[in-house]
């Protein structure tokens, strides 16, 4: 008897339907295995009190309230967390409160590009997180090997609802890190997930799209080894 794969959901801390979507589509996909064979099924809540975006600090601490309180509200069957805010909003708190493996866009994307003892910058939107990124990589014990955060030109609001300008100021923001001494570069974001994934095929540095290196943190803690 073949059993089945097991379920990850992926808590996205904003009240985008959408972002959560097009995220859950991403996670799927990077839990396949090389074969084909589905390592996991990936499966979304969205937050109800939230903005449709989290771009400052106050905002990731609201996230982070009500992430924490989604953790005695978890659906049963579930396998694995992801928390799909760059920031990892209340991630401290569902590790305190369960007994399954869980991970953040950060703490995820930022262990994988560090990996070998690479250097690595952050290209974002959001001004208002730079702090916290940059807090969030020195709580991990990588802030040496960290060279810091690029923003693109254009603000998160001029920017999201337009793909090809969004890729455009995002690829301009990895050129940076890598003039910064990066030898890999993250997009931070989960409404950036899609563009992650366009941009890396032309990327001037290796990227690390934070969806997919959350899945496969996942997966590995699950002793799954081969999701692509």
């Amino acid at each position: 008897m073949i059993s089945a794969p097991p379920r990850i959901l992926l808590l996205n801390p904003n009240s985008s339907r959408a972002s959560t979507a097009m995220m859950v589509t991403i996670a799927q996909r990077a839990a396949r295995c090389g074969d084909g064979r589905m390592a996991a099924c990936v499966r979304g809540h969205t937050a109800r009190h939230a903005p449709a975006m989290i771009v400052d600090g106050p905002a990731l601490n609201a996230a982070g309230r009500e992430i924490a309180a989604t953790a005695r509200l978890l659906p049963p069957g579930i396998a694995g967390i992801v928390v799909a805010a760059f920031g990892d909003p209340g991630l401290g708190d569902l590790r305190a409160r369960l007994r399954i493996p869980a991970t953040g866009l950060a703490e995820a994307s930022m262990r994988e590009a560090a990996l070998g003892g690479r250097r690595f910058g952050v290209a974002t939107v959001t001004p208002g997180l730079v702090d916290a990124i940059a807090a969030r990589a020195a709580a991990l014990g990588l802030g040496g090997q960290f060279t810091g955060t690029r923003l693109t030109a254009q603000p998160a609001a001029a920017l999201m609802g337009r793909p090809e300008a969004l890729r455009t100021a995002l690829a301009e923001a990895i050129e940076a890190c890598r003039r910064d001494g990066a030898e890999v570069a993250i997009i931070g974001g989960g409404p950036l997930a899609a563009a992650a994934r366009q941009l890396a095929r032309h990327s001037t540095l290796p990227l690390i799209a934070p969806v997919p290196a959350s899945v496969r943190a996942i997966l590995t803690a699950l002793g799954h080894r081969e999701s692509a």
